[in-house]
């Protein structure tokens, strides 16, 4: 195992982790204003509810599902199904979520690119933030073709060995689990934790803004004289 393997795959996702924590925590506290996703309907409505509903669709079912892929160990997943066959749904539904994904980011980088009234509104982070999406959902369903050499599930559980060994702050174990893989795979890992590393910094905190506390409130009354 190289020291560049060990340093990527072991070392930064500890470094795009605490960069993201400390990140989040410093804007929130001395820029809440800035915490939003700074909606551009009001320019123009044209493209925002098609490409926003089937990227958002679409991006919710992907984290969801490498959130239970990666982290859910062998042993346990073992009683209802086996590596290979969960090799095949998380290729066949990760394939379709992420081409709809695909389709709704595509038509948001073209409103946001050709519509000047967005795309003056439009921060360098915004257009930043967008490619990067672009570029991991590209290696994501290239990940797909490359996993059609080798249905028996073994990549799967390595890189699931490598997400649940980070958890665990296992490093070197990390970065020998991940060592021998595909570089397709690599470079959808490494763009991966690079979106957590500028996660703070960008729209992308709108998604741990969810308004639960709506549920707990009172009821708003509206009286007419």
């Amino acid at each position: 195992m190289s020291n560049l393997n060990f340093l990527l795959f072991g070392v930064y996702p500890y470094i795009a982790i605490a960069v993201c924590l400390v990140g989040c925590w410093i804007r929130f506290d001395r820029e809440p204003y800035t915490w939003k996703a700074d909606s551009s309907q009001l320019l123009s409505n044209k493209g925002l509810r098609l490409g926003s509903n089937l990227f958002h669709i679409g991006v919710i079912f992907i984290f969801f599902g490498h959130f239970l892929g990666l982290l859910t160990p062998p042993a346990v997943y073992h009683y209802v199904i086996s590596s290979a066959d969960k090799q095949l749904v998380a290729m066949v539904s990760g394939g379709f979520f992420g081409v709809m994904c695909l389709i709704g980011l595509l038509i948001l980088i073209y409103r946001r690119l050709t519509n000047e009234r967005v795309r003056a509104s439009s921060k360098k982070s915004d257009i930043f933030i967008l490619f990067l999406l672009l570029i991991q959902l590209v290696l994501g369903l290239m990940t797909i073709v490359v996993s059609m050499d080798h249905m028996d599930g073994t990549v799967m559980v390595l890189l699931s060995s490598w997400a649940q060994s980070v958890v665990t702050f296992q490093a070197f174990d990390a970065a020998q689990f991940i060592a021998g893989v595909h570089i397709i795979y690599k470079l959808h890992v490494f763009v991966g934790l690079t979106m957590i590393l500028v996660f703070p910094f960008t729209r992308l905190v709108h998604m741990i803004s969810a308004p639960v506390w709506y549920l707990g409130r009172r009821y708003q009354v509206v009286r007419q004289r």
